[in-house]
């Protein structure tokens, strides 16, 4: 690991100062992400900016919106009495996460800023355009099972690791973030970024910002939801593919749905016209496998990830089928 300078700086102001002034410098929280990037030598940030001082561990309803600082740890807010009964699909997408232990360090901003697990990402003897730009895509000619079926480019076929993000994906929050040019609310559909030509910007945070908290709506969607994660083994995996499905049912009749995938892209993967094709329809699992043969139509695979498609259908349908019977 390389060395670094570290400070703790009291206010949000002198955090944001501190890194906006200084190329090398990165926030950090819990570290469960940061840290073993730096010991891979993937990232070699010449200064540690520790946020753990600042006051954004609240986790409160406002109005009809549930308000989480970026400092609130993934297991309190897994286990918080609002979000189980009135969010229950992020607490589920929660406690699919990495391990207990994780979860009581990770914050939902580092979360949110954590990067992909692809091999050749993490392997600096190896191509990496998110690593190194320009460099290539180990990945792309090489072993691909864990990669991308949707959204990818030929500069990047890597994946977003987060649970959470997927269950903030389908329940629309946005992120609230502040820098050296003020405070801006940013959709959490806008918020992570596809690979394109700049695989090295996972999100479309500015120089200096930071990630102050998140915003989920209130929403009906408090009963019928289900977080499917298909992995290679139960525990501390990360997702070949993941669904976060909910639905609002009344009366034999699914009056709107939410979609989101994980494991399959660059960011969590909206299903917006899987969504259309449920609206008004029943519960059926014929309703759910057409919704789910429409979700994968633009799928593109490669040599070792073709099952994805099949493996993606089912979990779709599976989640939808879990989601309305529970």
């Amino acid at each position: 690991m390389n060395q670094f300078s570290y400070i703790r700086p009291a206010s949000l102001k002198a955090a944001i100062d501190a890194v906006a002034k200084d190329n090398s410098a990165r926030f950090i929280a819990g570290g469960t992400n940061l840290l073993d990037l730096m010991k891979s030598g993937v990232t070699t940030p010449e200064k540690l900016v520790d946020i753990n001082r600042l006051p954004l561990k609240e986790i409160q309803v406002n109005g009809a919106t549930l308000h989480i600082g970026a400092l609130a740890l993934n297991s309190e807010l897994a286990a918080h009495d609002t979000v189980k009964s009135q969010y229950p699909l992020l607490s589920q997408a929660l406690l699919a996460g990495a391990s207990q232990q994780l979860r009581n360090m990770a914050t939902v901003g580092g979360n949110m800023m954590q990067r992909t697990r692809c091999s050749y990402f993490y392997d600096t003897t190896m191509p990496c355009n998110k690593r190194n730009p320009n460099s290539g895509c180990g990945a792309i000619g090489g072993i691909n099972r864990m990669h991308a079926i949707f959204g990818a480019s030929d500069s990047c076929i890597a994946v977003h690791p987060s649970d959470m993000c997927v269950a903030l994906a389908a329940l629309d929050a946005t992120v609230l973030v502040t820098g050296p040019k003020g405070s801006r609310r940013i959709p959490f559909h806008d918020f992570h970024r596809l690979p394109g030509n700049t695989p090295q910007l996972d999100n479309n945070l500015g120089k200096g910002e930071l990630i102050t908290g998140v915003e989920i709506p209130a929403n009906d969607y408090t009963k019928y939801v289900y977080y499917l994660k298909v992995r290679d083994r139960a525990s501390y995996a990360f997702a070949l593919v993941s669904v976060a499905a909910a639905l609002d049912i009344h009366n034999n009749e699914i009056r709107s749905a939410r979609l989101a995938m994980g494991g399959v892209a660059h960011k969590p993967w909206r299903l917006y016209e899987a969504e259309k094709a449920l609206t008004g329809k029943a519960p059926t699992e014929e309703n759910f496998r057409y919704a789910a043969n429409i979700a994968i139509q633009s799928a593109k695979t490669y040599p070792h990830n073709a099952f994805k498609t099949g493996l993606s259908l089912n979990s779709i349908q599976t989640a939808l089928l879990k989601a309305a019977t529970v």
